[in-house]
């Protein structure tokens, strides 16, 4: 008899995973059987509706609708450019926090090679954008990142990166409402993924500080202010989001004067903003909580002013502490986004609806849904990684 081959490590590794995890006792295989049955019929069931029974045309045709909406087309390399600058800005602060070691840190050069590109590109080759942004996302990877860390101090770079957020926010904002030079192009166009992922992104950016301010004065020592911002947080949690939006969307006009016109994707922001904030100030009061008494006394023996123990010593704990239920809230925040249709807003599921209406397409709502729900897994699934990996970065268990 010839002898018989020993087992590979990794062969061995994954028999002995699967008897601790799977089959360790006699309900444990029960369980694991029962399991994997119920994923081999679902999973069968899908697999033969996706090749056989859908029609994925329906994506085909209507891809730029789900994208861009009723943008205009010769104008859609504003939205590629706005691309650029953001995977820029994430870049930037993705290297600062030490997601990676070798992630790059350039965001001039980045957005220098965007604004000399896109232009030139316009809407009929955007592939060449694409080509810009990832080349020049792998050269300062090599490159970037260890020139700032070795001239930015730690203290520098942490109150650079907020304000280098609300200017990249400012510049989407600018270049789709009619910055440098260029024509303004209406909210009214804006829709679909890019209504989205804008609503969400500027209401994160506003709801977070408000969030830290109202869960400070919660806790502060004035009664006035302590009272104000119980009130607000309490009264915005017992109404429901749809509520808040109908109140943004329909009823402020009525109330505000007749000279002020607020556009109806501002009015939708603030009410998102504005829900979301109270949440987060309660998320971020149970981290201001979470600090010894102890800490906060030995700062001011120390010699530190009540701001300084605040921001140096309170805060940056406080939120290390919170970080998976805040961003647990900005998840939620931009599935919360699908709302907006209440206030006539065509966001990624009100586009959906109008693709669904067309006669060609009638009927066709797993093919649809399915995407979009790709789609928003797909974010909401990248911002669940950034935390991890911040978490693991700043050690938290």
């Amino acid at each position: 008899m010839p002898p018989k081959s020993p087992i590979t490590p990794s062969a061995s590794s994954i028999l002995i995973w699967l008897r601790r995890n799977l089959f360790s006792t006699w309900y444990n295989c029960l369980l694991t059987v029962i399991s994997l049955w119920i994923i081999y019929l679902g999973g069968r069931g899908l697999f033969l509706w996706m090749f056989s029974q859908a029609q994925w045309t329906v994506l085909q045709a209507n891809l730029r609708l789900f994208f861009v909406g009723r943008f205009p087309l010769d104008q859609i390399w504003r939205v590629w450019l706005i691309v650029l600058l953001v995977s820029a800005v994430t870049s930037l602060t993705a290297g600062v926090i030490q997601w990676n070691r070798t992630v790059p840190i350039s965001v001039g050069i980045l957005t220098a090679i965007g604004l000399s590109v896109a232009p030139l590109v316009g809407g009929q080759r955007p592939e060449l954008i694409w080509v810009a942004a990832i080349g020049s996302v792998a050269l300062f990877n090599l490159l970037g990142g260890p020139w700032l860390k070795a001239h930015l101090s730690p203290r520098l770079i942490s109150r650079g990166l907020p304000s280098v957020w609300f200017l990249t926010v400012f510049m989407i904002l600018w270049l789709l409402m009619g910055g440098l030079g260029l024509s303004a192009i209406g909210t009214n166009v804006w829709q679909g993924l890019l209504l989205t992922v804008l609503t969400a992104v500027v209401s994160i950016a506003l709801s977070f500080p408000i969030g830290v301010l109202l869960a400070l004065g919660r806790r502060s020592s004035l009664p006035v202010i302590r009272t104000l911002c119980i009130l607000y947080i309490e009264v915005i949690r017992g109404l429901p989001l749809i509520g808040v939006l109908f109140i943004a969307g329909v009823m402020l006009p009525l109330v505000l004067p007749s000279q002020v016109q607020l556009d109806a994707v501002l009015r939708a922001i603030c009410g998102l903003t504005l829900f979301s904030a109270a949440y987060l100030a309660e998320n971020v009061r149970g981290g201001l909580q979470s600090i010894p008494q102890g800490q906060m006394e030995a700062a001011k023996a120390l010699g530190l002013n009540p701001v300084l123990v605040l921001s140096l010593v309170v805060l940056p704990q406080a939120l290390r502490s919170v970080i998976p239920t805040i961003v647990g809230q900005f998840i939620g925040l931009f599935k919360d986004t699908s709302l907006l249709s209440i206030i006539g807003l065509v966001e990624l599921t009100g586009i959906s609806r109008s693709v669904l209406s067309q006669p060609r397409f009638i009927g066709r709502h797993g093919e649809v849904y399915l995407f979009i729900g790709l789609l928003y897994w797909l974010f909401c699934y990248l911002m669940s990684l950034g935390s991890r990996r911040l978490e693991r970065q700043l050690g938290v268990k």
